[in-house]
This record gives structure tokens, C-alpha cells and sequence, in this order.
């Protein structure tokens, strides 16, 4: 399968890194015009930087706005006007006991994980259905499913983010407008390789068997057995936001290695 997306306006938020990043770089390779959002004018610019040298002919821009913020998300759409391809990728997480949550997490994590997606999408969903092309992806997360103990507050906003798509799904129909998400697993991104680089020297065993141990012991309904690369889950959300997907709408797709139990 060839998926072109040329002519086609993407903006990634939470792009200058991780997940974010290998999707920005899967749809510029596939012709898009894609637009990195992060918080810091530094990392952003690294990060268009670093795109332009990797993928050939790139056409990528950057816009520095924190979407965490209804002030930021302006920031991002008077920069971006329209976009074709819209992924609300921007997501904050933290291991902590729910009885040590105060309501400030509560409310953060709402703001950036679900109200960045709501506003952005607010914003740039009545241009797509103008010109009946359209797509918007949620990166969800496989804790909106199996939703973890250790970080309740977190998988609440996963499952959010799903009852939002779905509902902007619905105000799509019979037009050539798609709204998914995407449920990543454990993925390797540099804060987790970080993380597993640390366990590895803790315990004496190389990075892959430090790795292992974790799924097993976390995740061990995982068929993977093993962390994701960013880049497996990019491919995904890259067919997703193609137009090779067009009867994919409403939908929650998993690309979480096989870690929820359930055939449906």
C-alpha cells in the first residue's frame, strides 16, 4: 500500500519527541505538510530540524504553544489556520496513588490530555467538513481500557479522549470526515528508554531483558511481551489519518501489543 498525502496539512501536537515525533516524521514521509507543536521554542525548532534532515524533501513548519492552555491552543490555530489531518497526540502521565491525587492533578491532566484535543479539534473540525476531507486521530491509550491502578487519574482522561472521538465521529456522518483514536501500549519512547535504562543497571541485566521483565511483571497479558517502538505505533495513526482509510470512522484501534484481554 502507497499512501500519499500530498497536499495534505497535518498538525501533530506534542510532536517534538516520542510518539508524537515518529508520527510528524511518518506523515511528512508520506508528503504531508506537517506542522510540530511543542511546548519550548527550542525543542520545537531541534525537532523540525532534525525532520528535515531525516525525511527528504520534508515540508514541515514548527509552532511553539503550550496546548495544555486555552490560550496556547489559540496560539497553535492563529499560527495554523486549517489543517487536514489533525492528531491530538500532547499527553502528560504520573505514577500516583489515588489517595495522594489532589483536584490540581485532577483538572491538569483533564486540561492537557482531553481539553487540548477538545479545543484544537473545536477549531479545526468545521473547516474539514467544509471541504468534506478530513481527519482526526486521539492518542489514546490502552489504560483507557484496562485502567491502571497505580495512575487512575490518567486512564480517566484515556477513556475520555475515546468517548470524545466517538462523539465527534457521530457529527461526521456522510461526509468524508474521520475521527479514531489509537490505543498505544508500553512504547520505547526516550522517557521510558531512560527509565528502562535505569532498571537495567538496578538489576544487572541488559536494557532488552530489563525491558522484558517490566511487560511481564506490568503488562502481563501482553501477546507482544515486549515494549513498542514509536514507530509501530506512528504507522498505525499514519493509515488512519490516509485516505486508503476512509471507512474507518468512530473507531478505537489498538496497537497495544495484545494486553487487552478481549477480542472486541
Amino acid at each position: 500500500m502507497i499512501i500519499d498525502l500530498s497536499g495534505k496539512t497535518a498538525v501533530v501536537t506534542g510532536s517534538t519527541a516520542g510518539i508524537g515525533y515518529a508520527i510528524a516524521r511518518g506523515l511528512a514521509a508520506s508528503g504531508a505538510s506537517v506542522v510540530i507543536n511543542g511546548r519550548g521554542r527550542e525543542k520545537v525548532d531541534a525537532a523540525v530540524k532534525r525532520l528535515a534532515q531525516e525525511v527528504e524533501k520534508a515540508k514541515v513548519t514548527g509552532v511553539a504553544a503550550d496546548v495544555s492552555t486555552a490560550s496556547g491552543c489559540d496560539a497553535l490555530i492563529a499560527a495554523q489556520r486549517e489543517a487536514d489531518i489533525l492528531i491530538n497526540n500532547a499527553g502528560i502521565f504520573e505514577p500516583k496513588g489515588f489517595f495522594e491525587i489532589p483536584d490540581a492533578d485532577w483538572s491538569r491532566f483533564f486540561e492537557v490530555n482531553v481539553m487540548s484535543g477538545v479545543r484544537l479539534s473545536r477549531a479545526y473540525m468545521p473547516g474539514m467538513l467544509k471541504r468534506n476531507w478530513g481527519r482526526i486521530v486521539f492518542i489514546s491509550s490502552e489504560s483507557a481500557l484496562n485502567i491502571p491502578r497505580e495512575m487512575i487519574h490518567y486512564g480517566m482522561t484515556k477513556t475520555a479522549q475515546l468517548a470524545v472521538a466517538r462523539g465527534l465521529a457521530e457529527m461526521t456522518r456522510g461526509t468524508a470526515v474521520t475521527v479514531n483514536s489509537v490505543l498505544p501500549g508500553p512504547t520505547l519512547s526516550e522517557g521510558v528508554e531512560t527509565f528502562v535504562k535505569s532498571l537495567a543497571r538496578q538489576n544487572n541485566q541488559s536494557e532488552e531483558e530489563a525491558a522484558k521483565s517490566f511487560v511481564k511483571q506490568h503488562r502481563p497479558t501482553s501477546i507482544l511481551q515486549r515494549f513498542a517502538s514509536p514507530d509501530e505505533i506512528a504507522n498505525m495513526v499514519v493509515f488512519v489519518a490516509s485516505k486508503e482509510a476512509s471507512a474507518t470512522n468512530g473507531a478505537a484501534i489498538r496497537a497495544e501489543g495484545g494486553i487487552v484481554n478481549s477480542i472486541a
